[in-house]
């Protein structure tokens, strides 16, 4: 045995690298003058969840679009399963699910008709798209609404019909725009539980949000994109740990009254942000602040401190709340 391999054995098992599902360098799109991306690098691993974070324009769905092999990088190199999008379209989009921000079913099918329908697209035979449909109708919980008619369906039952239907040809790699806008907080935990059960299942989630809840409970890594660039990249935790503080000191005063309050207690925290409605005093002990904003003299109308979130990574790193 050679001192190499002496070495490696003494080290032990040697960890084989972990698959790159997707990998884009440089990556730029432009719609004419406007530059919607602006030289971006990605690496999506299999078998992870991986979110792009950001507000509306900021580049992600544009981002998606390349990566899902439907409009063409203006620059830098993407690999997508292996393979280049611009020469190899259609072997890739055979191999993904996309779950687009509308839900696009046909509205004269049945439920279980849009998954017969669209898994024929795939080359399913029909015995084969018969059985994956059955199947993902019990997935995400739909087989008694599957001789429903698609107009019937309330909002999240349509997200959920949505997401059955990016599975019909059990893909690789499942693309989610926007997944839970617009649905009450039963169907976003709803669908968060199937997600979650994809994932553990073997399929790489990639997907974009602007809601900060939904990259802490589903992303393993995610990016925070602005205006075409990345702003930040790593784990929910590590983003929150590198980017915040452990607390927040959140006080409430007279709507009038929060700018001039804020600059008296900047001495209190590692940052101070004035929101319409509140004032933020970002620091390791939250209640040690709210007693010294008391001791000041100063009577806030309400007091809370709470663990720092990525709404607040977010909130210093793009300096915009999550509405714009």
């Amino acid at each position: 045995m050679g001192a190499q391999s002496v070495e490696q054995a003494a080290a032990g098992p040697v960890e084989a690298p972990v698959e790159a599902l997707v990998e884009a360098r440089n990556l730029r799109k432009s719609y004419g003058a406007l530059e919607a991306v602006r030289g971006i690098d990605v690496t999506v691993r299999r078998g992870e969840a991986f979110g792009f974070l950001g507000p509306n324009g900021a580049g992600k769905s544009s981002t998606m679009r390349m990566i899902a092999a439907v409009s063409p990088a203006s620059g830098g190199s993407l690999r997508v399963l292996g393979m280049d999008p611009g020469a190899e379209g259609p072997a890739i989009r055979s191999r993904l699910g996309v779950c687009p921000q509308d839900n696009t079913l046909d509205s004269e099918l049945t439920v279980r008709e849009n998954l017969l329908v669209y898994g024929r697209f795939f080359g399913l035979s029909r015995a084969e798209v018969a059985r994956r449909a059955d199947e993902l109708l019990r997935f995400v919980q739909l087989t008694d609404k599957a001789g429903s008619r698609v107009d019937d369906l309330s909002g999240g039952l349509k997200r959920r019909l949505t997401v059955a239907r990016s599975l019909i040809n059990n893909p690789e790699l499942l693309i989610l725009d926007e997944p839970t806008t617009g649905l009450d907080p039963q169907a976003r935990h709803l669908l968060w539980d199937r997600l979650f059960r994809l994932k553990q299942q073997g399929t790489t989630l990639l997907l974009t949000t602007h809601y900060m809840d939904e990259a802490e409970q589903l992303c393993d890594r995610l990016v925070i994109i602005d205006e075409g660039v990345i702003v930040a990249e790593g784990s929910p935790a590590q983003l929150i740990r590198d980017h915040s503080s452990r607390e927040v000191c959140e006080l409430r005063f007279g709507v009038d009254d929060h700018a001039g309050v804020a600059a008296r207690l900047h001495h209190l925290g590692e940052r101070v942000e004035v929101l319409p409605d509140r004032v933020l005093v970002y620091a390791e002990d939250g209640e040690a602040v709210a007693a010294a904003v008391h001791e000041m003299g100063l009577s806030a109308r309400s007091t809370l401190v709470r663990r720092s979130t990525l709404e607040d990574v977010f909130l210093r790193l793009t300096g915009r709340s999550l509405a714009d």
